[in-house]
């Protein structure tokens, strides 16, 4: 069934559809932050959502995904990347004097250092896992060798 359409903009039905999540964490989403509020609704009383929101809750879907993370914790990558996404507007311009660029470059590298800290913290969480996992195998392996008949005259 195609989207339904107004404009460019989306119905949250169809938006969920495309994303492959529900109407209601969409919702959550935009309670939490994590997505932008509703500006005011339509006519029907629907939201609809445009094109650059669709993608928005794509990223914050893969993020989510990809990292493991808390929602709280994706607010804290989000709004690092939205606050870098203002200095880098503001670095664009070609009137910046140098000591004003070199606070925004400063103020992005921190936002960026916050966002590897979680990335970090997310990368040695899955190590731990990762080492856990391969000492059980281990184990498992080694039970299944003591349990294998042994040649006579063969040494355990």
């Amino acid at each position: 069934m195609p989207a339904e359409r107004q404009g460019n903009l989306l119905r949250i039905g169809d938006v969920a559809r495309m994303v492959g999540t529900t109407p209601r964490t969409i919702r959550y989403y935009e309670e939490l932050g994590l997505l932008p509020p509703a500006p005011g609704r339509r006519s029907g009383g629907h939201r609809l959502y445009t094109e650059e929101e669709v993608e928005r809750l794509r990223e914050v879907m893969r993020l989510k995904s990809l990292l493991g993370v808390s929602l709280k914790e994706l607010e804290t990558l989000l709004a690092a990347e939205e606050a870098r996404a203002l200095l880098r507007a503001q670095l664009r311009r070609e009137d910046v004097d140098p000591e004003r660029r070199r606070e925004l470059l400063g103020e992005a590298l921190g936002h960026l250092d916050r966002q590897l800290e979680l990335v970090r913290h997310r990368r040695a969480e899955l190590e731990r896992l990762q080492e856990e996992l391969a000492e059980r195998r281990a184990l498992v392996r080694r039970r299944i060798r003591e349990l294998d008949p042994q040649p006579a005259g063969a040494a355990r």
